[in-house]
């Protein structure tokens, strides 16, 4: 089994050095680079580097999801970013407390998104629509998008 010249813990070494990664998106990684018919003990030998880089504190479940939110949370909402964290691989427990702390400036970030993008209220229906759906593209929930295209500030009953 290898790599061509990088070992497996080499390899993860690599990734780690690029950007945090949980343990399944290394996994997923090597796994493709392994040149072993045997898929048992090309997933132990993976396993095995893994828990040695987790050990020493190399990988963090934690710290990815920090890196998520400290990266992609001032252009994207809950939805979206719970995708993400998803995608990675990340403890259900850990994505839920992850979004809790991003849940109360959601409007907020909805709001400095659309002023960079837009700045203006929509003249017409179909610029509306546009906003709306640019919003909605990223992740934000209806009841922001509406209070952010409708320019309504703090009065949630409109």
């Amino acid at each position: 089994m290898s790599f061509g010249s990088l070992s497996v813990k080499g390899r993860a070494l690599r990734y780690l050095a690029q950007r945090e990664h949980s343990r399944a998106e290394l996994e997923r990684k090597l796994a493709r680079h392994v040149q072993d018919t045997d898929n048992t003990s090309a997933q132990a030998l993976i396993a095995t580097a893994l828990d040695e880089l987790a050990a020493h504190g190399l990988i963090s479940e934690a710290r990815v999801a920090e890196s998520v939110l400290a990266s992609q949370a001032s252009r994207y909402g809950t939805r979206r970013l719970k995708q993400t964290l998803q995608a990675k691989g990340l403890a259900p427990a850990l994505v839920a407390s992850t979004l809790q702390q991003v849940r109360g400036t959601e409007l907020e970030r909805a709001r400095e998104l659309w002023r960079r993008r837009f700045g203006k209220a929509p003249a017409d229906v179909a610029e509306w629509a546009r906003q709306m759906r640019f919003l909605a593209g990223r992740g934000f929930e209806g009841e922001v998008i509406r209070r952010v295209v409708r320019g309504l500030d703090e009065d949630p009953d409109l």
